[in-house]
């Protein structure tokens, strides 16, 4: 359901290939049912299908599952509507992904339309939650930047190697991650050949990581959070500085962050320096980490458009349907 934008075509294209998955309905508000070939010209030939401005009780009648690539609140308003009548659901929205109702008034300056279920729908990180997702109905699908951020600092907080407050996220993602909608600040001419720093100390992930990490390890953590736009089509690369509870080796560090990521197909932890070209078009996150001048400095990088949102939702179906775990993402 919604089917315009940039996450909602790789996830398409991700599930054309995956042999347990058929889509039968493809949603979008545009009128007069255009093919998606002409919103989406890269699938001509591959999907011959239209756009459908339908709701969810008519999606509802002709799905097992639905993706919600919806804007927030409107996501969750379908969210409900399917889920009463048998959907299960993976949300690309941040509707389901905070803690309570009140943090998401303060950042999305909305009320919340299904409060109840906040807190309780599992945060589609197999990594970390994998043991509630396959049997949920709902799984809040994760964001690109908290998903940089979570993963490298999950282990070494659960370890204790590193201080819960004093944290800071410094992000870069390439644009596609502002989304389809044309916008001033995402024209070539403004864009092209700068970089710059957006959101400083409001951005909405900023909770969503903080939250989260909270329910990894059962603490309440700190995070300064800046996102940065950068002139390339897509990637993250985040740079996270730590405070040791204790002197750490780089050896030691490395070490906790593999021991913990055993058998998780999707987490690379490398000794060199990782690259957002590294990850480009996969499923992967490549972590890194040194200590510098007394301080845990980890690098992480990942394709905002796969592992940050449309691949982790096929691994997240994955998890919920019972398929091998890597299942169309190889």
């Amino acid at each position: 359901m919604g089917v315009t934008g940039y996450t909602a075509l790789e996830l398409i294209r991700l599930l054309l290939r995956h042999p347990g998955a058929k889509i039968d309905v493809l949603t979008s508000r545009q009128e007069g049912r255009p093919h998606v070939s002409s919103v989406h010209p890269s699938l001509t030939g591959r999907l011959d299908m239209p756009l459908e401005d339908i709701g969810p009780e008519k999606v509802a009648e002709r799905c097992e599952c639905a993706f919600l690539c919806l804007p927030h609140a409107a996501s969750a308003e379908s969210a409900k509507a399917l889920l009463a009548r048998g959907v299960r659901v993976i949300d690309f929205s941040a509707d389901y992904r905070l803690n309570d109702a009140a943090t998401y008034r303060q950042w999305y300056e909305h009320e919340h339309p299904d409060p109840e279920r906040l807190g309780k729908t599992p945060y589609g990180l197999p990594e970390l939650f994998g043991s509630q997702i396959p049997k949920a109905d709902l799984v809040a699908n994760p964001g690109c930047y908290p998903t940089s951020a979570i993963l490298p600092l999950a282990p070494l907080l659960k370890a204790g190697l590193i201080e819960t407050e004093d944290i800071i996220v410094d992000s870069k993602s390439g644009i596609s991650g502002a989304g389809r909608t044309p916008k001033l600040s995402t024209l070539y001419p403004e864009c092209n050949e700068s970089i710059s720093a957006y959101s400083v100390g409001k951005h909405r992930h900023q909770p969503e990581i903080e939250q989260i990490l909270e329910r990894a390890i059962g603490k309440a953590v700190s995070v300064i959070f800046t996102p940065h736009l950068t002139p390339m089509d897509r990637g993250i690369l985040s740079a996270i500085y730590a405070r040791p509870t204790r002197a750490v080796t780089e050896a030691q560090v490395l070490g906790a962050l593999r021991e913990f990521y055993a058998g998780k197909p999707f987490i690379r932890i490398v000794n060199h320096l990782p690259a957002t070209k590294d990850t480009a078009h996969t499923n992967f996150v490549d972590i890194t980490a040194r200590v510098v001048k007394g301080r845990v400095l980890l690098i992480s990088a990942e394709d905002n458009l796969i592992k940050g949102a449309s691949g982790a939702a096929v691994q997240n179906f994955n998890w919920m349907y019972g398929f091998e775990e890597t299942t169309g993402l190889l």
